[in-house]
């Protein structure tokens, strides 16, 4: 590693210069809601139905179904966007979800998920203050359950929102945030999920939406399935659990794009990362 003359990109997925980055994100937008559009056409479904929680990738599924409905000649009341706070959601989400659908101009409920989780985890027996894998999961199965009811009732279809880089590492709930009935996110890692977003927010968001997708871009990543902290922020954070996801993305560039062996990646990684991480 040490006589590798070419520099190696800290973002593989995201192109260095400005101006093809801006047109990688274009290009992947399109992409996103052309699919999407076709499905919805294939399906026959009346509506988009998805889950914000006020983070990035729940947003970036918004934006593309907005931009979806316009290539289908429908409203954007066609979407159904729906809030689901529960015991780790912050003011700041639950506030930033509902502006994101009112801003947006869709459809929008909010449906809290507090009883409905304590009745289930009270049915299985298990303790109410035990804040465990257990307690978590049952709030993402909870909000998928309410999504695929509406869904059904409205005759549309449930949106995933998680990214390529969640899936790889297993950070979703099985039977819960894992299952959609379409998923335009799941190509997309985590570190070109926040570039698409700003560069929504940079060059094609109305100005009233724009400060809202800044605000969702400075929020720090997270399930938010554990109880805030004691001023009511974030407590839970997907990184001090799984690592940089700038880190995880660069070795899913290496090994599921590349091909390359580990002992490659590490050396490369090496170089990228030097003086940052040991």
């Amino acid at each position: 590693a040490g006589n590798l003359l070419r520099p190696v990109a800290k973002q593989p997925f995201v192109p260095d210069d400005p101006a093809r980055r801006t047109a990688v994100c274009r290009e992947i937008f399109e992409i996103q809601s052309a699919g999407l559009a076709r499905r919805l056409r294939h399906t026959k479904a009346h509506r988009i139905v998805l889950g914000i929680s006020g983070g990035l990738d729940s947003t970036l599924a918004m934006l593309a179904a907005m931009r979806t409905m316009e290539k289908c000649g429908k409203k954007a009341e066609d979407i159904l966007a729906v809030s689901m706070p529960g015991p780790g959601t912050s003011e700041r989400t639950r506030s930033n979800a509902r502006l994101l659908a009112g801003r947006c101009g869709t459809g929008f409920e909010e449906i809290p998920i507090h009883s409905a989780v304590e009745a289930h985890l009270a049915d299985a027996g298990h303790p109410s203050d035990a804040h465990d894998v257990t307690f978590e999961n049952a709030q993402a199965r909870e909000r998928t359950q309410i999504l695929m009811t509406l869904a059904n009732r409205h005759q549309g279809l449930v949106l995933g929102t998680g990214d390529l880089s969640e899936a790889a590492l297993g950070w979703c709930t099985f039977n819960g945030d894992h299952m959609s009935m379409y998923h335009n996110n799941c190509g997309v890692p985590k570190t070109l999920v926040r570039h698409l977003v700003r560069w929504f927010a940079e060059e094609a968001a109305a100005p009233e939406l724009a400060p809202v997708l800044r605000d969702i871009l400075d929020t720090p990543i997270s399930p938010e399935l554990l109880p805030p902290d004691a001023g009511g922020g974030i407590a839970q954070r997907t990184e001090d659990t799984l690592g940089p996801y700038i880190l995880h993305d660069f070795f899913l560039h290496a090994f599921c794009r590349c091909g390359f062996r580990p002992e490659k990646i590490l050396a490369l990684a090496r170089v990228a990362f030097e003086g940052e991480h040991p």
